[in-house]
């Protein structure tokens, strides 16, 4: 059923909302129309579409899509001996005849759009061996400074927010340093926060920034599992020419906002940090709003030193763009202990529900709910209702009775999962899931943590991880990756934990441990999977999910990928894969994503589901593609960069119809 204050906010949408509607769509429009072929921005346009008015490719001459060029960035293969392997997982902008696009390394490039031939370079000489714990960049950002002359220095800019936390401002055309940006064309990211950062490598970017109007407004990511008080994650806004700090929110109140409330227990937002948002961030220009996807507040695992529902972590927010105060929120998870952050970007889209144009947001969670809000006021336009959840065992630990479920849109990911359910590909593969989990504390959704140890299902990566959401504008559909896998969590007390066993079992079975500096607890996780590497879980892993944004009902959910096997070879196809990455989708009616474990990128009918066309990767396509035209020719680029298991590389590639084809 519907809440009163959501019905009181429909009524007012009904006399506002499709005028307001018709203005945004105007808008919208407008901006496809001035550079239909571009992809100027991570998500194409402000609000995290990832939809392309491009038709040229579509769902009748897909399939012969072939490999058009190739450029390699020259860091594949560099081996550095601290901290998380590099990951290339951009995705490239084109925008004024060029393709941007950056490394982990803090490199940005510029490539001729036809050929993939490098016009310039730009190094900022990141320290490779600092630790990073996900050594990464996502991409870089463009904006046109409208009181410059056209075709002066730095009158069109990029944008990138290096791994070791620098803002860098480079000219468009050439490369070169913004030297009135900041300092010689740098901001430090790292000073001014309200706890800093106890190590270096625990405070990176690895998201671009986002563009809105003259301001760029940037999260951050933290080692927010190491310790109760790592850095702060405060978002903040730029000026674009001088880099000035125009504002600042702050995830964990600090003041004016009731801190030392049932939110913020027992005056802990002194002394928390975390709550940052790593993932990427989206904007309504038109209604002046930044929307911010907030993760849990330090540590993820243990809440006995944050007791309270932690308002603002792990939550959609909506800020003001010119002062950053708060218009809104929706808070995902209350009080996080299963590292739910919201990695996935928000997107947004129009719906019309009985009759009524209604701008919402969509998110998509680690809990596998897809959460549609109103974008005005943060009302659920879809129900979602607050369910009883099981309680901790934990001393010192208080879960939050209830979290949100979705109503109308039913969970994209299977919630329960027992020892009775275990699958393995042999017998002696189930016989040892089940054994495996028949111990383990496991009461449903939400089961918090525990000292013999917890069935956490979805697992750390979800349900949804950072590929989010594409959405079709012509069938109204919300398009996004999930991960079906279970994972087990356990609670160690610190008097207990022995480092030598610690190892010896990371070395058999993967599990992470991490002293959670401050709370007197040691985190052990892993994803449970059998003797043969495959998960317990039933397949398929993953899968590519289509939700109605007419009805709020899944629309179609089919296999994502395969599992590569021992023996070299890959594993059905309606198993699917984990994947990390997201999806694009086209008005030729194709859906593009890479994002899976088996070194592939493929096409589907956006309408049906239907996989139309696949063509393999030199490692794999952990990002999101984009495309664009240049020249009457429409192109697909990803980044074939791989990391962990995706493998190793440094590839960016595009694919186009031969000339007969289109």
């Amino acid at each position: 059923m519907r809440s009163r204050r959501s019905e009181r906010a429909l009524r007012r949408v009904a006399v506002v909302g499709p005028l307001v509607a018709l203005a945004v769509a105007g808008a919208s429009h407008s901006l496809i129309a001035q550079a239909a072929g571009d992809w100027p921005a991570y998500g194409r346009d402000p609000g995290g579409s990832r939809f392309s008015p491009l038709a040229q490719i579509d769902t009748a001459n897909v399939g012969s899509l072939a490999r058009a060029w190739e450029f390699r960035t020259g860091e594949a293969g560099v081996t550095i001996s601290n901290g998380a392997p590099p990951s290339l997982e951009a995705t490239p902008l084109m925008v004024d005849g060029l393709l941007y696009l950056s490394t982990p390394f803090g490199r940005v490039i510029a490539l001729h759009p036809g050929t993939g031939e490098a016009r310039w370079r730009f190094d900022a000489e990141v320290d490779v061996e600092a630790g990073y714990g996900d050594f990464t960049s996502r991409g870089v950002s463009y904006w046109v400074d409208s009181t410059a002359a056209p075709g002066s220095r730095c009158a069109r800019r990029i944008f990138v927010a290096t791994i070791d936390a620098r803002l860098i401002a480079l000219d468009a055309a050439t490369g070169a340093r913004c030297e009135g940006f900041g300092r010689d064309g740098s901001v430090n990211l790292r000073r001014g926060l309200r706890i800093a950062p106890a190590e270096f490598s625990s405070y990176q970017q690895t998201s671009p920034p986002l563009v809105i109007g003259d301001q760029l407004v940037l999260g951050s990511s933290i080692a927010d599992n190491s310790r109760v008080d790592p850095a702060s994650g405060e978002i903040r806004a730029f000026d674009a020419r001088t880099g000035a700090l125009r504002w600042t929110f702050d995830p964990i109140p600090q003041r004016g906002d009731a801190p030392s409330d049932s939110s913020w227990q027992r005056n802990s937002a002194r002394r928390t940090g975390g709550a940052n948002a790593w993932s990427v961030l989206v904007a309504d220009p038109t209604r002046g709003l930044v929307f911010v996807p907030t993760g849990s507040a330090a540590p993820d695992y243990f809440g006995g030193l944050r007791p309270g529902d932690n308002r603002y972590a792990n939550s959609i927010v909506a800020l003001r763009a010119r002062t950053g105060e708060v218009a809104w929120h929706f808070q995902t998870v209350h009080h996080d202990l299963w590292d739910y952050d919201n990695a996935a970007p928000p997107a947004l889209a129009d719906v019309v529900r009985d009759g009524i144009h209604i701008p919402v947001v969509v998110q998509a969670t680690k809990t596998g709910m897809l959460f549609v809000l109103h974008r005005e006021t943060g009302e659920p336009v879809f129900p979602v209702e607050e369910r009883a959840v099981p309680r901790s065992r934990i001393v010192g630990e208080t879960a939050w009775p209830t979290q949100p479920f979705t109503v109308r849109t039913p969970p994209l990911v299977p919630l329960a999962f027992t020892a009775a359910d275990a699958w393995g590909p042999t017998d002696a593969d189930r016989a040892a899931c089940a054994a495996l989990l028949a111990p383990l504390r496991n009461e449903g959704p939400f089961t918090p943590p525990s000292r013999e140890g917890t069935l956490v299902v979805p697992s750390n990566i979800g349900g949804a991880h950072w590929g989010g959401v594409a959405v079709d504008r012509v069938n109204d559909l919300a398009i996004l990756p999930v991960n079906r896998v279970a994972a087990l969590v356990q609670l160690i007390p610190e008097r207990e934990f022995n480092a030598r066993d610690a190892r010896e079992i990371t070395s058999r079975t993967g599990d992470q441990f991490t002293r959670m500096r401050g709370t007197g607890q040691v985190m052990r996780r892993r994803i449970i999977r059998g003797p043969s590497g495959l998960p317990c879980t039933p397949p398929p892993f993953g899968t590519l999910v289509a939700v109605s944004l007419r009805s709020g009902e899944i629309a179609w959910n089919v296999p994502l990928g395969t599992f590569p096997t021992p023996d070299g070879g890959n594993t059905p196809r309606e198993w699917g894969s984990v994947s990390l990455g997201g999806a694009i989708v086209t008005a030729g009616g194709v859906v593009f994503i890479g994002a899976t474990i088996d070194r592939a990128i493929r096409a589907f009918e956006a309408r049906s589901g239907r996989e139309l066309w696949r063509s393999d990767l030199p490692a794999g396509g952990k990002a999101t593609p984009m495309t664009y035209e240049f020249d009457g020719r429409q192109y697909v680029v990803i980044a074939a960069g791989g990391g962990d298991v995706w493998g190793t590389g440094d590839s960016i590639i595009a694919f186009a119809l031969p000339t007969a084809a289109r």
